[in-house]
């Protein structure tokens, strides 16, 4: 009825749980786009839309553009949450503002670009995780408590592919000299500390010095952040990322 996913079920799909989350939602929303573009299924698109709506519409606007990550069961924010320090942290989490606005660019342009202010919305969403999450020199914070303030101020490798990603979509739709000199401060601290130039790949995590850490990470995990931050910003468009990149030869 909500119109957004639950995060968990038992095997015999009774209830597992009452926790709702941001995160499984910004993946299912990845996931329905994906199917809208392989079946044309007009649904798949309005279930996105309406999973967008609420998290970017409601959620983000009302909480000073960052997305609180954690919920009851009847959708109201739960604050006092603190779950798995990796994949359930407290509060909110800059890396998925990047994602979440590009995914809501996805959509718009999936949709025919309606005239419903999800561009400007989704650039206060991306803008306000650049300003609350860079670290000086470099690098995303993890997690930040939910008025913005740095939380858990590890490094790692995902959230910056996320803000690349992002600010490829915005550059694409509008060119900004703000967004592109984000884009090349991204791309230059992401060259310089988390790029394994020897071996390839990405390095996962930094320490407080800006030194390599292994502390939630050991080797080097799932790579496709880091393909999407090399491959989107190449597509010419901002959806249907295959076909555009097929086009390139």
């Amino acid at each position: 009825d909500a119109g957004r996913f639950r995060e968990e079920y038992n095997r015999d799909w009774s209830p597992l749980s009452t926790y709702r989350g941001m995160n499984s939602n910004m993946h299912g929303t990845e996931a329905l786009l994906a199917a809208y573009e392989a079946t044309g299924d007009r649904v798949y698109l309005d279930r996105a839309g309406r999973i967008l709506s609420f998290f970017v519409g409601r959620m983000a606007a009302g909480n000073g553009w960052r997305i609180p990550e954690h919920y009851t069961d009847d959708w109201q924010v739960d604050p006092a949450y603190s779950g798995d320090t990796m994949f359930r942290p407290a509060g909110t989490t800059p890396g998925h503002s990047f994602e979440l606005g590009r995914l809501a660019l996805h959509w718009w342009d999936l949709a025919e670009r309606p005239d419903d202010g999800t561009p400007e919305r989704a650039r206060r969403l991306i803008e306000q995780a650049l300003e609350d999450g860079w670290r000086d020199p470099g690098g995303i914070a993890y997690t930040l408590d939910l008025d913005g303030k740095i939380d858990v101020s590890d490094r790692y490798w995902w959230p910056l592919t996320e803000a690349i990603s992002a600010l490829a979509t915005l550059i694409k739709l509008e060119r900004r000299a703000t967004d592109e000199a984000w884009y090349r401060r991204l791309w230059a601290f992401a060259d310089s500390h988390f790029v394994d130039h020897a071996r390839g790949g990405w390095y996962p995590e930094l320490a407080e010095d800006g030194g390599l850490a292994d502390v939630q990470f050991k080797g080097k995990p799932d790579i496709y952040h880091s393909v999407q931050a090399c491959l989107f910003p190449l597509a010419p468009g901002v959806s249907r990322y295959a076909d555009g990149l097929r086009k390139l030869g």
